[in-house]
């Protein structure tokens, strides 16, 4: 017999993926040149600063990884949050007589906001599942909608918290536990929340069901609409909760309360990896996205290298990077 002379398969090389290390790589990058171009980037009020002010579009880009990853889209987040504030604010100042300043005032507030989070999600949810209206169409009249109603609230003004309430609401923005503020912390217990809802329940893994296939997702017994409809009632709801964290920041709303979180929540999502028509969303990708965003933002504040009126259409430029690089993303494999 003939010895027979085996040959070992040479070992597959491991490509290092950019799509799931890029966004970790661009905030790394981004870390090092915002600290190479001002010595107090990294400073502890700085950080605190930029991690404080990111956790609005944190908390509603967590609840837009959902949609997004369900196939949908929510454009009216930013109208929305507005329209809640406004809400919240009214319904304090009525309180005011009733309950007095203290906690239960800040708890009605409080209840007042998710609840009006809630409803508006709700409505989305059953115009786009229900009624069958394409989800663009809808959120886009709905920005509009809850965009008039907080200026018509507001008489075209502003919107105020009565004095001595904001005083005793402040703290929820500017306090917290061992020197980390309380909307950092809402933030952080709402995307870890979120990473394990998607990576380790059946809601996270239909909702990934539903937006690579909605027809198999239909013949794998997933209930469809309601799905749909459960992802924009959390992201009412997330943003009913951002509301709570804003209002005691600067203790008004009016019309241009929260201009553009629309954008910066779905290019936070796009950007952390998530694919914009669904199939496929990261939690943890969204949170790096939103601290992208932040740091650049944050970076040209510091340097003044362009205007800061220039931010949105910086935003803007990412976004369409971000997914023409999923595209060619999608051809290379």
């Amino acid at each position: 017999m003939s010895d027979t002379i085996q040959t070992k398969a040479p070992a597959p090389r491991r490509r290092l993926n950019l799509h799931v290390l890029g966004p970790v790589l661009a905030l790394i990058a981004l870390i090092a040149l915002g600290a190479s171009l001002n010595s107090n980037f990294l400073s502890y009020g700085n950080v605190t600063n930029v991690l404080a002010r990111s956790s609005f579009i944190g908390i509603i880009a967590v609840g837009m990884t959902f949609v997004i990853t369900a196939g949908g889209i929510d454009l009216s987040v930013g109208s929305m949050a507005a329209f809640v504030a406004g809400v919240m604010i009214m319904s304090m100042n009525a309180l005011v007589p009733v309950l007095g300043i203290g906690v239960a005032l800040v708890l009605a507030g409080m209840g007042v906001a998710l609840i009006a989070g809630l409803a508006a999600g709700l409505l989305n949810g059953v115009l786009i599942a229900k009624v069958r209206i394409e989800a663009f169409i809808v959120t886009l009249g709905a920005m509009g909608v809850y965009r008039s109603l907080v200026t018509w609230l507001a008489d075209g003004g502003t919107l105020s918290l009565n004095f001595d309430a904001r005083s005793f609401y402040r703290p929820v923005y500017y306090d917290g536990i061992l020197g980390v503020t309380w909307p950092i912390i809402v933030f952080a217990v709402v995307a870890i929340l979120g990473e394990l809802v998607m990576r380790h329940t059946p809601f996270g893994r239909h909702c990934a069901a539903l937006g690579a296939n909605e027809q198999v997702a239909r013949y794998s017994a997933i209930k469809v609409d309601r799905l749909r409809m459960a992802t924009y009632v959390v992201l009412g709801v997330l943003v009913g909760l951002a509301t709570i964290m804003y209002v005691p920041r600067l203790g008004s709303a009016s019309g241009s309360t929260g201009v553009l979180w629309e954008l910066e929540a779905i290019a936070a999502v796009i950007i952390g990896g998530t694919v914009l028509k669904g199939g496929y969303g990261r939690v943890w990708g969204t949170v790096v996205g939103v601290l992208i965003l932040s740091l650049i933002d944050n970076i040209l504040n510091l340097a003044s290298i362009v205007s800061p009126y220039l931010n949105g259409a910086i935003q803007g430029v990412i976004v369409v990077l971000a997914v023409v690089l999923q595209r060619e993303g999608k051809s290379t494999d």
